[in-house]
């Protein structure tokens, strides 16, 4: 399939879930309770223009840098935001002007919402094919200090 007839699809003809005119991308399932809680959190415009298939998620994800492929609206993202805390990090990365001026618009709301004093959650126009070239690192920009251990002689 042609990326220009997809990023048309989910950033132009779509508008919110109900427009999908495919059941390829529907949740498998109720989502758990203590995420459904978090759900409520986020904006409902966000909300509407999740075309996702569901979302699963670690237990514990306190302090985690969590990287969401194919973002969208950034649903999953403010979600997992949540969950990571103000000391975790979410980076959404979406193909869609559209999708990504959503979640772009409901940052400083979100982090309000949730009471951190700065963003942990930021979202890049991208490919997932092409991560190489979105400057991700695997190393936080300030990781946490570790205690050095001395040998006993």
């Amino acid at each position: 399939m042609n990326l220009e007839v997809v990023k048309e699809y989910h950033g132009k003809v779509l508008k919110s879930s109900q427009d999908l005119k495919s059941s390829a991308c529907c949740e498998g399932g109720d989502m758990p309770a203590h995420l459904e809680a978090l759900l409520v959190n986020v904006h409902e415009e966000v909300r509407n223009r999740y075309y996702g298939c569901g979302i699963v998620v670690p237990a514990s994800l306190k302090g985690a840098r969590v990287l969401d492929l194919g973002s969208g609206s950034g649903r999953d993202v403010y979600l997992i935001s949540q969950l990571v805390g103000p000391d975790g990090e979410v980076v959404g990365v979406d193909m869609t002007d559209e999708q990504l001026a959503t979640a772009n618009a409901h940052i400083d709301g979100h982090m309000r919402t949730f009471g951190y004093k700065r963003p942990n959650v930021k979202f890049l126009k991208g490919y997932i094919e092409k991560l190489s070239e979105l400057g991700l690192s695997s190393v936080p920009e300030h990781p946490p200090e570790r205690p050095t251990r001395r040998k006993s002689r």
